[in-house]
């Protein structure tokens, strides 16, 4: 896999197929393995670029959190979008992906072509339940570091959010495992402190402004995140809704068939004109 030296920080990648570029950005605890089975689909008709996220998979991990913040991480997605000499590209992100995906588009509108959120949120509108969040983060940061990666994935595992991935097959369940194991602790936990949900910016106000193409995506079984893919979609102007029978929060790891013909028949529709977007420079941003 190759790397590639973002504002001062080393990024590993996965790169195929041939098309217009699409990028994929992973979730908490994920890495570019986590798109293998989907990638592969979709770089039939697209240049596919799968991200390990800063202290995910054979990325770089910071000693220092502010590294990891969100603004941090938007500036670094477009700034290596730029190097690989993407002039335009459209992004899916899920879920931790999701947000970042989401803030992309907010902060550098003009560089994206169609935006995918699969269970993501544009964060939390309340400053007290920020706070509480961060509280909440800073804490699970620290067991992660202090109870080691073995310990915090079996309890992220147990969460509710994922009950549903039980229905999966056994030899899938133990890959995803596996490539959950191979992040290190530190990483993670300066993940959590960096861009974790509470210390984000809440992008609430800021949908009705997103105007590209955007396709939003949530499992039915996983309630919450419904909810906020409805609220979403009544807020931004180019939106469209779908709701994945049979599945929880990770749609691409429960229905990936499923998920891959709707994530492929989105971006086949037309876009926006090409005129209203600004070129990416290399380099920093």
């Amino acid at each position: 896999m190759p790397q590639i030296e973002i504002n001062g920080a080393a990024y590993h990648y996965r790169r195929l197929g041939t098309g217009p570029p699409l990028l994929l950005l992973h979730g908490f605890t994920g890495s570019s393995e986590s798109w293998a089975g989907i990638a592969s689909i979709l770089a039939s008709s697209n240049d596919v670029v799968c991200i390990d996220l800063l202290g995910h998979g054979k990325s770089e991990r910071p000693a220092s959190s502010g590294r990891y913040r969100i603004e941090q991480a938007a500036r670094d997605v477009v700034t290596l979008a730029g190097k690989l000499g993407f002039e335009h590209f459209s992004l899916l992100g899920y879920s931790m992906g999701g947000r970042l995906a989401l803030y992309v588009t907010h902060r550098y509108p003009k560089f994206i072509k169609k935006l995918i959120l699969e269970s993501a949120s544009p964060g939390i509108a309340d400053a007290a339940g920020r706070e509480e969040r961060r509280r909440r983060d800073r804490e699970l940061a620290n067991r992660i570091e202090r109870d080691g990666i073995v310990d915090f994935v079996n309890q992220w595992e147990r969460l509710p959010l994922f009950a549903s991935q039980s229905a999966a097959a056994k030899s899938t369940i133990s890959a995803q495992r596996m490539q959950r194991l191979l992040n290190d602790p530190n990483g993670l936990a300066n993940s959590l402190r960096g861009m974790g949900t509470g210390s984000q910016p809440s992008l609430w106000g800021e949908l009705p402004a997103i105007t590209c193409a955007t396709l939003l995506l949530s499992g039915e079984l996983d309630s919450k995140y419904v909810g906020i893919a409805r609220k979403m979609a009544g807020l931004m102007p180019h939106s469209k809704l779908e709701i994945t029978p049979g599945s929880g929060h990770n749609v691409h790891f429960e229905r990936p068939s499923l998920f891959t013909a709707v994530v492929a028949s989105f971006l086949n529709q037309p876009a926006q004109p090409p005129e209203t977007r600004q070129a990416i420079k290399p380099g920093r941003c």
